[in-house]
């Protein structure tokens, strides 16, 4: 008992001042200018759902041997190369699983969901009002889903990804850069080659009415944690419901050599019941971002207004004259 109580007591004190590496304790590294040095190629490639399933109510955390067979059960059913189930789903597998990345393992926590907050591991309840205003957009979209460009969403037409989308898990690209000055941090997404210049100056945000597509972010140092707070978003802007309102707090922390910790809060008055966070580890890579060359290779919005011409053609060689 003795023996298991100060092992206990040892490995929280490990937890609060910092990870053993190597025999050694780890201390964050630190730029010339003296800030905690969080630069370099982050992967938040993860199968961890950012909501927790249905089927795992009421349970937070995977044991070892439940998260084992998650990721088994998981990775066997997102393979693109399986050649089951008939042409239709061949077809909806659409790339073959070379292009995919979205990794193999849960977190290191073995968290259920990526919302740590509220318990629930949910994606907090819409208000009445966002609840009638996607209502209308879903009925807009449905009399007129590709009459211009503008009526399809801001990734098909390489526009950008979105806040906080870019930053969390996705089917690809899950890569993003941080470059540092003594004033200044750079985020530079990989998915559809978003970069955020985040001053450091304790400026305030932008006037009210000045709008951004990935909102204005201003960045201050909490300790060794970078806090960016994220508002001004424009209103053709779509998180989830949230949009014009939407206000994102960000806190990235290194956690150890290869770990930067990232935590986002997303709030919306309008949009969502409650503020709810979000949490996963981002996982240092030794390689590049590469181009993401969105436009250049864009035939899919193409295809998709040309399908639609083609079915109102169709439909009007239907209609009696």
């Amino acid at each position: 008992m003795t023996r298991l109580f100060f092992t206990v007591v040892a490995l929280l004190a490990l937890v609060l001042t910092g990870t053993v590496v190597s025999g050694q304790r780890w201390h964050v590294p630190r730029t010339s200018w003296g800030h905690a040095d969080l630069q370099g190629v982050w992967s938040t490639a993860t199968i961890t759902p950012l909501e927790r399933p249905a089927e795992l109510a009421g349970k937070e955390f995977f044991t070892e041997q439940e998260a084992a067979a998650y990721e088994r059960d998981t990775v066997e059913r997102e393979n693109r190369d399986r050649r089951d189930g008939g042409a239709t789903a061949d077809l909806a597998r659409a790339y073959n699983d070379f292009w995919w990345d979205r990794g193999t393992r849960v977190v290191p926590t073995r968290r259920t969901s990526l919302v740590i907050d509220p318990p629930d591991g949910r994606v907090p309840s819409l208000t009445i009002q966002a609840q009638q205003r996607q209502a209308a957009i879903a009925e807009a979209r449905k009399r007129a889903p590709a009459d211009n460009p503008e009526d399809r969403n801001t990734w098909e037409r390489c526009i950008t990804r979105g806040l906080p989308t870019v930053m969390l898990p996705q089917p690809y690209n899950n890569n993003y850069e941080i470059i540092q000055t003594a004033d200044h941090v750079v985020i530079l997404s990989e998915m559809i080659h978003d970069a955020r210049i985040v001053p450091l100056d304790g400026r305030p945000p932008a006037p009210a009415h000045v709008r951004f597509w990935m909102g204005d972010s201003v960045g201050r140092w909490d300790g060794d944690t970078l806090v960016v707070e994220t508002t001004n978003f424009n209103d053709k802007v779509n998180y989830r419901g949230a949009g014009e309102h939407l206000r994102l707090v960000e806190r990235f922390t290194r956690t150890a050599p290869d770990v930067l910790q990232y935590r986002v809060t997303i709030e919306d008055p309008t949009t969502f019941t409650r503020p709810w966070t979000i949490e996963l580890p981002a996982r240092r890579e030794d390689g590049m971002i590469f181009e993401y060359a969105c436009h250049e290779g864009n035939y899919a919005l193409e295809g998709i207004l040309r399908g639609h011409r083609a079915e109102e053609q169709r439909a009007a060689q239907k209609t009696p004259k």
